[in-house]
């Protein structure tokens, strides 16, 4: 039985799941991610951890492996506790445990667990069909400016003169090449003064245009003349949910359940009873909390003053 294959079905919907008598994988979501050096996007994910503190069966797993199977759940949790006793004797020989598509956990030189996640499998929902991805660096060019120097050359007409030309034809061509010189003159400066005047006209169009749009703008935000009438919401209040409970224990018989309660009530501890689980057990909770850091923290103190076997639960939200 390949008991990773149903860890990775149930990290998908729980938040928490537990192999008796091993340890706990945790999950907490994380938000997308921008790599700036790498130029790459990564989606929404829950971030899988390790827990090897947290032992007590909630029997989550036992469960759906049972009903995967089709086992009883007493046959099921026999089958996690020969697989834990082969992962632990393979963590004794220093042998890393390697878990398909959830982990890898190893034992460092200060015999402690270390729990290192198989990051290309992303267990939030939410983010189904969201991928990694990878921009291509951007490439900015700067044109250059290329200085192009054109010569041109201005040929000046050589006009031959007869000496036997009479005086007055010549004075008739000095006074037609004056001529067109001055109507070229006259005719650059007539297009400079157009091109003057069609600007400062645009200029003036455009800004009785902007005065219309502002104008525009501010009766449309300000002078309202049929206004929408108000309308009023009433909103009810829900109460606040406690997912997160230090749990004292469970028992099979319920007047020992209520022993427990009535006990822990005495010790000063805001205990509850809660309904039978799955396995007909009936729990006995510390308290109850709304955050998980405060519930952790309170089931440390707990169990180093008052019970070792102290664990916590998380309740499917």
């Amino acid at each position: 039985m390949k008991m990773e294959h149903y860890l990775s079905q149930l990290l998908y919907r729980y938040q928490c799941v537990t192999v008796p008598g091993f340890g706990a994988f945790l999950t907490e979501n994380q938000s997308a991610q921008l790599d700036l050096d790498n130029h790459t996007f990564f989606p929404p994910k829950k971030v899988v951890s390790f827990n090897p503190y947290v032992k007590n069966n909630d029997g989550l797993l036992a469960n759906h492996i049972a009903v995967s199977e089709k086992m009883s759940y007493e046959v099921a949790l026999h089958a996690i506790e020969n697989q834990v006793a082969v992962w632990k004797d393979k963590l004794f020989m220093f042998e890393g445990i390697i878990l398909k598509n959830v982990g890898e956990i190893v034992v460092n030189a200060d015999k402690n667990l270390v729990f290192t996640p198989y990051n290309q499998i992303n267990y939030l929902t939410d983010s189904f069909g969201l991928t990694t991805y990878n921009s291509p660096v951007i490439k900015r060019e700067v044109a250059a400016v290329l200085n192009i120097e054109q010569e041109v050359a201005t040929e000046i007409p050589v006009i031959a003169l007869d000496t036997e030309t009479p005086k007055k034809s010549y004075n008739y061509l000095k006074y037609a090449a004056i001529f067109v010189i001055g109507f070229g003159v006259l005719g650059t400066l007539g297009s400079n003064y157009y091109q003057n005047q069609i600007a400062q006209e645009t200029l003036i169009v455009q800004s009785k245009v902007q005065k219309q749009v502002q104008k525009k703008i501010q009766e449309a935000t300000f002078l309202i003349s049929n206004p929408i009438p108000s309308v009023t919401l009433t909103i009810k209040k829900e109460n606040t949910t406690l997912p997160y409970h230090v749990v004292a224990g469970a028992f099979r018989e319920e007047k020992n359940a209520e022993k427990k309660y009535q006990r822990l009530l005495k010790l000063g501890f805001p205990a509850r009873r809660v309904a039978p689980n799955k396995s007909g057990l009936y729990p006995v909770l510390y308290a109850s909390y709304s955050s998980y850091i405060q519930a952790q923290k309170d089931m440390k103190i707990i169990q180093k003053k008052n019970n070792s076997e102290a664990w916590l639960w998380i309740e499917d939200l």
